[in-house]
């Protein structure tokens, strides 16, 4: 399936911001058997001082960029064709949770997609026995550990509701748990903070989900918005399958991969510093159009 995604991202400050610095995970991601980037670009709007592109350590494109001019605004435009590869469901043939570990252990390397990172608390993402409690309730005997997977995130998505106005980027995984609020990045955070407290290796996918609008009601420009999701590891012969908790379904077609890593701030897609004083607002607008 062909998709054409346009995505706008802007910025406006009280007071000039006189410099700044940024990094941007916009692009979506080429993975073999997956999807292809068959054409992508990144527009910036004023032009930056300095801009180049290079590969992070999760394999992720990054575009970095410098302002060394005062600007009252900024605006990230992205436009880009993706070939999306349907990923059929296949047999669970993952490992019973209880013989995960072992398999982990087994693991000698240490290159970006190994799971070994992907199993300790990371920067943005403390573990808690609150979320080892929660997800223990739905590990039932000898289920496999995509049972177990799925068990969790059905769960999060029938106890937890999507509010668009109870949490910030920078509300705590913890703290929006508590409340059973939040919107897919926390939904994202708690899955895989559950997921870790009981051995199961869990990362953060960055991207874009196509959004059916109504049946007969017609689709409105920019009513998508990037999304997220987990990737957990399933064991060597099962490897990583992807689950969107906010939607309670295994990762599909309609799911378009941005960036990966271990929580959110692997893959943001906009990261940065900047010089100003005052207040600033944003606006943020997603089109996603099978072509």
């Amino acid at each position: 399936m062909l998709y054409d995604v346009t995505l706008e991202i802007t910025y406006d400050y009280a007071s000039p911001a006189n410099s700044g610095r940024h990094a941007l995970r916009l692009l979506p991601a080429t993975i073999p058997g997956e999807q292809t980037l068959l054409a992508g670009q990144i527009s910036l709007d004023p032009d930056p001082s300095e801009r180049w592109d290079r590969t992070d350590f999760f394999g992720n494109a990054v575009t970095d960029i410098v302002y060394r001019s005062p600007h009252n605004e900024l605006c990230f435009r992205l436009k880009a064709r993706i070939d999306r590869t349907a990923t059929p469901e296949e047999f669970d043939i993952s490992p019973p949770l209880t013989s995960l570990a072992r398999e982990i252990a087994g693991i000698q390397s240490l290159r970006p997609g190994e799971p070994v990172h992907f199993l300790a608390a990371s920067p943005r993402l403390p573990l808690d026995p609150a979320f080892a409690v929660y997800a223990q309730e739905h590990v039932g005997p000898d289920m496999s550990t995509v049972a177990v997977i799925e068990a969790i995130g059905k769960a999060l998505h029938q106890d937890m509701r999507f509010d668009a106005e109870a949490t910030t980027v920078d509300t705590p995984a913890l703290e929006a748990f508590e409340r059973r609020h939040g919107v897919c990045q926390d939904f994202t955070h708690i899955m895989i903070a559950c997921l870790r407290s009981i051995g199961i290796p869990a990362g953060y996918v960055s991207g874009f989900l196509r959004t059916l609008p109504p049946e007969g009601k017609p689709r409105l420009e920019g009513a998508d918005a990037m999304h997220a999701w987990v990737r957990a590891w399933c064991g060597f012969e099962a490897g990583w399958i992807e689950y969107d908790p906010t939607n309670a379904l295994r990762v599909g077609q309609d799911h378009i991969v941005v960036a990966r890593g271990r929580d959110y701030g692997d893959a943001a897609p906009v990261k940065g510093v900047l010089r100003t004083a005052g207040s600033q607002t944003t606006d943020h607008k997603v089109d996603v159009v099978p072509h």
